[in-house]
């Protein structure tokens, strides 16, 4: 059987039995890639239409027989199957796409052979020409493969610092850099690692050369805590934020971390993005978690297909969010808890307090709702229509500060709080996925379960919220049996931006009310 190699992650290039076969016409070689990515017939109206938008059917039809019949000239008569309505590759051929083996070795846990896959963007440098929809396909997928790549050089990274292979954490934390030249967060793991493999000199370069870029993107320093990498002894060490650990359940590993010693646990589930890692980054977010942390144990991890954890294949609903809860806990040996529902983090908190109140002893909703897009019984949300075009906004903006001015009215003129924003969003998901995690969250509906939560229950929501109405915060409330709603000034959506003290304090009182 005769191999062919498609490679995808970089420029494309055909292979058969690894001689490269040189595709002149890059519409061919267009519909070579996307075919194989396929994995499966596509219909011949959809490739027409793809690759020559602005011809009319017959027109396009007529292009792609020729270019079908080129490509037969060049390849084989054997290598495309068709029939009257669909093309694809050939079952008798052996297709190998080095997109796909990346992702297999992502799917199976073998980070180090899936990052050796990686020899560059998804289709670095290439384009069929005047084809927005192939564009428009390309970019997701780039985005959704970087994003896997990112999480798997990140956990490279951890693995080889932790058994103390100090040089090959370096070399991946280099390539992390790479793909974010502005995250300070990858600049200390290269940093720190390059300083423990003895390498000062060139952690000092990179040092200096991270300093350049933020000065001429940003306009602002490396923080206090990068500082401090270089300058141990002259600069008093700030505190690491806790180690990241792992649980797997239902066949997906979960990244969670926990910081103090109270005697309450705190276990805070964020709104539809998250990374327990780069939280700890923004300077107001620190003193957030620290605050909570002083209250009890905090117990913080990403949800699945966000952030640290695996990235999975389906819509991660409010079930399978709160079997992640129980999951945790469990890792975590928490037996009795306060769960903190931030945002979208509330739905799961919710479900899972209603399942399971003798592990709860108290529930907090913060900027929360019960149910994702309005319907006629329930205004408190955008309709459906109006939450799709927000989300293809959000998307569309994706690598950028997206969506700041409304989660954060008074941090979106922060040069260094956007830089933030935009590097969590680029570490924590991809367009493509994060598109299913809020298509998930936009069908969520838990009010059938308001009514079952027992546990002592603390809302809070800001009167002038612009991402979640504050009537969504009021539903909340007055459908919990013996709700305490607290309703606060400001606008912003995010608990750790604008004034944190009233949060803070309730939530102190809150947790206080709750001890034996």
């Amino acid at each position: 059987m005769t191999l062919f190699s498609v490679r995808t992650l970089g420029y494309p290039e055909i292979r058969r039995d690894d001689v490269p076969c040189p595709i002149a016409l890059r519409k061919g070689l267009a519909l070579l890639v996307y075919l194989a990515e396929a994995k499966g017939p596509v219909g011949r109206d959809i490739i027409a239409t793809m690759l020559w938008p602005d011809s009319g059917e017959d027109v396009a039809r007529a292009r792609l027989r020729r270019l079908m019949y080129r490509l037969s000239f060049t390849l084989g008569d054997d290598v495309l199957t068709t029939d009257r309505s669909t093309v694809r590759w050939s079952s008798s051929v052996d297709l190998q796409t080095d997109s796909q083996l990346f992702e297999q070795a992502c799917d199976a846990g073998e980070y180090e052979r899936a990052c050796r896959y990686y020899a560059g963007d998804f289709l670095e440098g290439f384009s069929p020409g005047d084809c927005p929809q192939f564009e428009e396909w390309a970019f997701f997928r780039r985005e959704a493969l970087r994003g896997r790549t990112i999480h798997a050089l990140e956990r490279v990274v951890h693995d080889r610092h932790a058994v103390g292979d100090y040089a090959a954490a370096a070399e991946h934390a280099g390539r992390l850099v790479q793909l974010d030249p502005l995250s300070e967060a990858f600049a200390r793991h290269l940093i720190r690692n390059l300083l423990l493999a003895g390498d000062r000199t060139t952690a000092e370069r990179h040092f200096d050369a991270l300093t350049q870029r933020l000065r001429d993107a940003l306009d602002v320093a490396p923080e206090t805590e990068t500082r401090a990498l270089l300058n141990i002894a002259t600069t008093s060490p700030v505190e690491s934020p806790p180690p990241t650990r792992y649980v797997c359940g239902d066949g997906v590993h979960l990244a969670f971390q926990t910081y103090g010693a109270g005697g309450m646990d705190v276990l805070l589930l964020p709104g539809f993005v998250s990374h327990v890692e780069r939280l700890w980054e923004e300077p107001r977010c620190r003193a957030f978690l620290s605050s909570l942390a002083e209250m009890g144990r905090l117990i913080l991890f990403d949800r699945r297909g966000v952030g640290l954890s695996d990235r999975v294949g389906f819509k991660p609903g409010v079930d399978a969010t709160a079997q992640d809860i129980g999951t945790v806990l469990d890792a975590a040996g928490s037996r009795r808890v306060v769960l903190f529902g931030a945002s979208e983090g509330g739905p799961a908190c919710i479900k899972f307090a209603a399942d399971h109140a003798e592990r709860v002893a108290g529930l907090i909703l913060f900027g929360s709702l019960a149910k994702g897009s309005a319907t006629p019984d329930y205004p408190h949300a955008l309709r459906a229509n109006h939450y799709d075009v927000w989300l293809q906004q959000l998307v569309a903006g994706w690598g950028g500060p997206a969506g700041i001015e409304t989660f954060a009215p008074s941090l979106s003129r922060d040069p260094q709080a956007r830089a933030w924003w935009a590097g969590l969003l680029r570490t924590a998901s991809s367009p493509g996925a994060i598109r299913g995690v809020l298509e998930a969250l936009r069908d969520m509906d838990v009010r059938d379960l308001l009514r079952r939560i027992s546990v002592p229950t603390l809302v809070l929501h800001r009167h002038d919220d612009q991402a979640v109405r504050v009537g969504a915060g009021r539903h909340l409330a007055s459908h919990i049996a013996n709700a305490r709603y607290v309703e606060l000034e400001g606008a912003d959506h995010w608990a750790f931006a604008g004034d944190q003290r009233p949060i803070l304090e309730s939530i102190r009182q809150f947790v206080g009310s709750l001890a034996p």
